[in-house]
């Protein structure tokens, strides 16, 4: 009778123990999610703290205090300086897009005195850090890298359009890869360093022939509406290529899209006004 009920007493005691295991790891699994930045209480605190993030850029450009609040902009990057050095290169890659689109933010404040207008460039921020920023895939990515790269050319042709040439060049050249870089990852490209390299080469030797010649359009530069038009034409192209959705008839289109509106820019452009 001993053996027997040895048994049942060694059943009876296993089932709460595995009960209370069970409980931990569910309770222990909650924990976790709401750890993670993508879910619960840390999700809701990062999304909080970046539509505050405008604002205080927004207080600083107001106050005269530019400098402080591109300053600002760098030190919210602080954690890519958290690795190892020889991860510092990919990482500043990373987010080289959006230090792009917050320091041009910060530029187009700064560029104008209306209250109206510095608050809806702070609620663009805002829009980028909470719904654009976060956005995964290859649309999301190529997203993300076209307003990178438009605000990273805008914001230095309009803050800066006395600078030296070669600074000029080498700037356009260095955002123009940078973009690409962000564009090339969301797909599958292993020749992605050369597709970025070429298009640095050619928004660089773009930009050394444009700047002899640097004519504005409002508050965009001549140069900045070539690349604008001419990326988002090819990264068309070539997201449809790689989705398998670009037929003969819509390349065609595209194309001639492409040169019809490059010629009428050419066309209608005061040559006489040279800025060397």
């Amino acid at each position: 009778m001993k053996r027997r009920n040895k048994p049942s007493t060694s059943v009876q005691l296993t089932i709460p123990q595995g009960l209370e295991t069970m409980k931990s790891s569910t309770s222990m699994s909650r924990l976790r999610a709401k750890a993670k930045p993508t879910q619960g209480y840390a999700h809701v605190l990062h999304l909080l703290l970046s539509a505050i993030f405008p604002l205080v850029l927004y207080a600083l450009v107001r106050i005269d205090l530019t400098q402080v609040a591109i300053v600002v902009v760098l030190l919210s990057k602080w954690r890519m300086l958290a690795v190892r050095p020889r991860f510092w290169l990919a990482i500043f890659r990373a987010n080289a897009v959006d230090l792009l689109v917050s320091i041009g933010t910060v530029l187009f404040m700064h560029q104008t005195t209306a209250t109206w207008l510095q608050l809806f460039w702070a609620a663009l921020l805002v829009v980028w850090q909470v719904w654009v920023k976060p956005r995964k895939g290859a649309l999301g990515i190529a997203f993300q890298a076209m307003i990178g790269q438009a605000y990273g050319l805008i914001g230095l042709y309009t803050a800066w359009p006395d600078a030296p040439l070669y600074v000029l060049v080498v700037a356009t050249g260095l955002i123009a890869y940078l973009s690409a870089r962000h564009y090339l990852t969301g797909f599958d490209e292993p020749h992605a360093p050369l597709y970025a390299n070429t298009w640095a080469f050619f928004a660089a030797s773009l930009a050394w022939v444009s700047a002899h010649w640097l004519l504005y359009y409002g508050v965009i530069a001549q140069v900045v509406l070539f690349l604008m038009v001419l990326s988002f034409s090819l990264g068309g192209l070539y997201y449809l290529q790689e989705h398998d959705k670009l037929t003969p008839y819509l390349k065609r289109q595209i194309v001639l899209i492409m040169i019809a509106i490059i010629t009428v820019i050419l066309l209608f452009s005061e040559w006489g006004s040279k800025v060397v």
